[in-house]
């Protein structure tokens, strides 16, 4: 059988993972450590689709640089405030991660040579980031004043509005090529598993936090993420209760 090497940054991840889940559990939600866990699954699953097929047909590299934006952007307080040592131990191999696979994607033989760009056309800087940097700048504006204006505060507020569209070049990727490859399918529905706990998380808090603050741009976001995937979940289930194949509908028979 072919024996199949696991990068040292995956053993990294996987044992943070472990360690940071046992220690979580301590001072976390269940719903909160299922959100923060899926999105660990999620990144390991990729990082082994391209690292063991070699290719990467029906992954969208302008998904994984709109990913990695959005952790450089929100993760800034690394360098201004310390949690613990799980929280910014996550920050730092999301960040790490995902530019690891931009990396692969881009420059790493035979990985680079698949990457389909015909497929992958969305134009995320125009159609993404330029937006979500405006609205962004106007909510903060709106909440906080030119008086009160904090950089760090804009740029978590705008890593919110990128992240819950920041999946859709990737699904318009696998509308295209129809046929969704096991491994890139778990990555995506891991990636939506992660917001959709993480709903039930905010929902928990609420009832049983007393202090705690609601924020109503991170609610709507994240239940419009939650939305994107919904197509893709209904597809997913269904193919895992038949079996055979999992393909989506095209725009005629959808």
């Amino acid at each position: 059988q072919r024996r199949v090497k696991i990068p040292l940054l995956l053993l990294v991840f996987c044992r943070v993972g472990a360690y940071g889940a046992l220690a979580a559990t301590m001072s976390m939600n269940a719903f909160r450590l299922c959100g923060d866990m899926s999105h660990v699954f999620s990144i390991i699953i990729l990082l082994l689709r391209l690292r063991v097929a070699k290719n990467a047909q029906g992954i969208s590299l302008r998904t994984n640089e709109l990913f990695f934006v959005v952790f450089v952007t929100r993760y800034l307080d690394l360098f201004t405030t310390f949690y613990s040592l799980y929280n910014s131990c996550m920050k730092i191999l999301y960040i790490v991660t995902t530019g690891t696979i931009i990396y692969m994607i881009r420059f790493q033989e035979p990985i680079c040579s698949t990457y389909d760009k015909a497929q992958d056309t969305f134009l995320h800087w125009r159609f993404a980031v330029a937006p979500c940097a405006v609205i962004a700048t106007i909510t903060h504006l709106i909440g906080s004043g030119i008086k009160r204006f904090e950089l760090l505060e804009l740029l978590w507020t705008f890593s919110i509005y990128l992240e819950s569209i920041a999946i859709l070049p990737q699904l318009i990727v696998l509308q295209r090529y129809r046929e969704v490859e096991n491994l890139t399918g778990n990555f995506i529905f891991f990636m939506g598993a992660y917001r959709a706990f993480y709903i039930l998380n905010w929902i928990w808090r609420s009832y049983h936090e007393p202090m705690y603050q609601h924020h109503f741009v991170v609610y709507f976001c994240g239940v419009l993420q939650t939305l994107l995937y919904a197509d893709f979940f209904y597809y997913y289930f269904k193919s895992k209760t038949k079996g055979g194949k999992f393909t989506l509908p095209t725009a005629h028979n959808s």
